[in-house]
């Protein structure tokens, strides 16, 4: 390694990579420094390239650390040294993009330097972006739930892939969740990787109905959402090793299925995974050689979709797709019925909620919308007082090259005669605004 005032150079794999500004703090409550997380993922390389090698990723930039919003990077930086790969990638409005691939380690260090704290691939290899190699459960909290039913449902979805022919993987996701992956033959197109995740999910709700939701819209969930629509083209999911945006640098852990139930994940940061990868080695190694068939799985979507369940919702930037249901919240659904005394009728009139939702908060950044939710809760401290966890709607919004905010509650738990009306929102960020003045 050789330092200079502003840069060191590290010799990875044979090749010469430069960190610029190393002693860039980028997480500010521990300390830990730009150059400390390029160490890190060298540290683990084995185990991190075992998850993303050949396949494209989207580059998700903390330029300024994790202290400031990051943005996403679909584009391949056209400046890149020429033994950084890529490969062109098309998307489902039909754009198409050259995207980064990452082989060795020391495109990963590349990679790493640029900001990307995580590592974002998509489920296929540069060499057949048409058949994804990856069965994606994505298990995902509703706000409220217990880890230890994390953990619950976690071995339920183990119990449905072993009984439709497949292996799962599991991982810690490093923020809230918990990912299972499976291996599969790359023979199936995206559309019928979802269906098969969506059949999973599905099973696991009926095998565990008070844990567990298939439900895509978030009023309607209760327990361990499976997100069913991460197997949809484009998605992405945070790989194995990936540090994820956390002050406390938590990292996105294989496991053993003999740890799931014991797992805890503010166990696994960029402190402790290296000694334990050191000592016990990768639980994701043998992955590669255990792909399976989704045929079994594909038959369970087929006798569901026969029982008259039918398709779930998709992705809202997707295309409408023939059977799938009417794409609106259930709270925005127009009403067979004349609105019962207990409803919200919205501004229009032309529409009434199944669930009394407001819109509370619109932001750039999230802590600016959950300030918007506390002004809110102060000045309607008995309505506040009756919400659950789950009655706080805290979403991600898509802008133009990075996420905004909006929250909203339900006010389900909220007796009639103590529901607040809609109000202004605030604050009341337009996502677009600054696209706008560009366009002028």
């Amino acid at each position: 390694m050789s330092r200079t005032a502003n840069q060191v150079t590290l010799r990875v794999a044979g090749t010469d990579v430069t960190v610029t500004n190393p002693d860039k703090v980028y997480f500010p409550e521990r300390g830990y420094t730009k150059l400390q997380l390029v160490q890190y993922y060298l540290e683990v390389a084995d185990g991190v390239l075992n998850g993303v090698r050949g396949r494209p990723m989207a580059l998700k930039r903390h330029v300024h650390g994790i202290g400031q919003p990051a943005f996403f990077q679909k584009r391949a930086p056209e400046k890149r040294p020429e033994w950084v790969d890529a490969v062109e990638l098309q998307f489902p409005s039909g754009n198409t993009a050259t995207e980064i691939v990452i082989n060795h380690a020391a495109q990963l260090a590349w990679v790493v330097n640029l900001g990307c704290v995580d590592l974002n691939p998509h489920p296929v290899r540069w060499d057949d972006l048409h058949h994804p190699d990856e069965l994606r459960i994505d298990l995902d909290p509703v706000p409220g739930t217990p880890w230890s039913q994390m953990r619950d449902v976690a071995l339920v979805v183990r119990d449905v892939l072993t009984d439709h022919g497949l292996v799962g993987w599991p991982k810690t996701s490093g923020s809230r969740g918990i990912h299972i992956y499976a291996r599969i033959q790359r023979r199936w197109g995206f559309d019928d990787v979802r269906n098969a995740a969506l059949a999973v999910a599905r099973e696991v709700e009926r095998r565990a109905p008070a844990l567990a939701t298939s439900k895509w819209w978030k009023e309607e969930r209760h327990g361990v959402f499976l997100d069913y629509n991460q197997n949809a083209k484009d998605r992405t999911v945070a790989s194995a090793y990936s540090v994820r945006p956390l002050q406390d640098a938590r990292v996105s852990t294989p496991l053993t299925w003999d740890e799931v139930p014991e797992c805890q994940p503010e166990d696994f940061t960029i402190l402790t995974v290296p000694a334990r990868v050191k000592a016990r080695g990768d639980p994701s190694t043998g992955m590669d050689a255990a792909a399976g068939t989704l045929d079994a799985l594909l038959e369970l979507s087929r006798r569901q979709l026969a029982d008259g369940v039918g398709d779930a919702p998709w992705p809202p930037h997707y295309r409408k797709q023939a059977n799938e249901p009417a794409r609106v919240q259930p709270s925005r659904r127009k009403a067979p019925t004349p609105p019962s005394t207990d409803a919200a009728i919205s501004p229009t009139g032309k529409r009434r909620s199944r669930q009394p939702l407001l819109v509370i908060s619109r932001a750039k950044e999230q802590a600016d919308a959950l300030a918007g939710l506390e002004r809110w809760k102060a000045r309607h401290p008995e309505a506040a007082l009756l919400l659950q966890p789950a009655d706080v709607l805290v979403d991600a919004m898509r802008g133009r090259s990075s996420t905004w905010t909006r929250i909203r509650v339900n006010l389900r738990n909220v007796p009639v005669e103590l529901r607040p009306p809609q109000e202004a929102i605030d604050p009341d960020y337009d996502p677009w605004v600054e696209f706008r003045g560009l366009m002028k």
